[in-house]
């Protein structure tokens, strides 16, 4: 699983920051980490640092599953840490949802069986 991290020029300690996030969206999808292909993080100060304000700081994840659409979840706290850790639990439920509900509509198909080509 690929990790990418992008955050906007309010949002201070990219390394650490890097880190942190990493760990954190590891810890959350480590369940279902065998369907998702990559990962984009992005981290944005809604209100700037000269503002400040609450519920400022936030966080969008989306990720792209084997043979599915891109999900996304966005989460706002008053710091990143707050955020980061309330996205990647978000998108780990609907990861989840999403990966039972698909595993759900296989099993109940009804469309008929492929067969090759007919000999007459």
């Amino acid at each position: 699983m690929q990790i990418q991290i992008n955050t906007d020029h309010n949002i201070e300690g990219r390394e650490a920051l890097a880190t942190y996030v990493r760990e954190v969206v590891e810890n959350a999808l480590n369940l279902v980490s065998d369907h998702i292909t990559r990962v984009e993080v992005h981290l944005s100060d809604e209100s700037s640092s000269t503002k400040g304000g609450p519920n400022d700081k936030r966080c969008l994840i989306e990720a792209r599953l084997e043979g599915l659409q891109p999900i996304a979840v966005t989460h706002y706290a008053s710091t990143v840490d707050d955020a980061v850790g309330g996205a990647a639990d978000k998108l780990a439920r609907l990861i989840e949802s999403t990966l039972g509900r698909h595993r759900e509509q296989k099993a109940h198909r009804t469309d008929p069986p492929v067969s090759g080509p007919e000999v007459a």
